[in-house]
């Protein structure tokens, strides 16, 4: 029987949310290059992968956060998977955008949001965590209390964790870049050397594929 890491990293691969490319790397907009790229919206597409999707993050929340008072999406690319998480526990939902909107009240957090709230950020995906840790910072100048984020996936970055470190606040994904590329690896998708150039993105992607030349 498959643990949630591996069933959720066998998900992504069989819908093609994830596209491994060791020898033809893809351009990010940061400039990094990178063997990977996630389309996690794809998931949204297939009832039983979503609801597991949603069934994990729940658990997750459950176990770890189970003083949350609100579950809040990071748009886009969150908000779904908040939706289903917060009717499984039957809790409140908000969402964030990336900025205030230009008209109107101007409200960067859609829902209710006070002071006593106790908030865990749902994202579909963590490379540096830059907009989540940025909808973090929106929740907590309101007021609330952000209690960590989830997400479906982390490439599992240092840069991911030395911001999460210095935000204060915890990540916890459903399944990770290294049980992504084990489980690829397992499927008979790659050569031992494909896996070894992998491997060495995650530890040093900015000095990847000189890393492996």
């Amino acid at each position: 029987m498959m643990t949630i890491d591996q069933q959720i990293a066998t998900d992504l691969l069989d819908i093609q949310a994830v596209t491994l490319a060791p020898n033809h790397p893809f351009l990010w907009a940061s400039g990094m290059q990178a063997p990977i790229y996630t389309d996690n919206r794809k998931t949204i597409a297939y009832p039983q992968v979503r609801a597991e999707i949603a069934d994990g993050l729940a658990a997750l929340i459950r176990e770890q956060y189970p003083e949350a008072t609100v579950i809040g999406g990071v748009a886009t690319a969150g908000i779904p998977h908040a939706a289903l998480v917060a009717d499984r526990l039957n809790l409140p939902m908000n969402y964030v955008r990336a900025k205030p909107k230009d008209h109107g009240k101007g409200k960067q957090i859609e829902g209710q949001i006070s002071a006593e709230e106790r908030v865990v950020l749902i994202d579909d995906l963590i490379s540096t965590g830059g907009s989540v840790l940025a909808a973090a910072k929106a929740v907590q100048a309101a007021g609330a209390k952000v209690l960590g984020v989830v997400a479906i996936f982390s490439y599992e970055l240092p840069d991911s964790v030395v911001n999460f470190q210095q935000a204060g606040l915890t990540l916890t994904p459903l399944t990770t870049y290294s049980a992504l590329i084990a489980v690829a690896r397992q499927q008979g998708e790659m050569t031992p050397a494909e896996f070894a150039s992998l491997q060495q993105w995650r530890e040093d992607p900015w000095a990847w594929p000189k890393s492996v030349q």
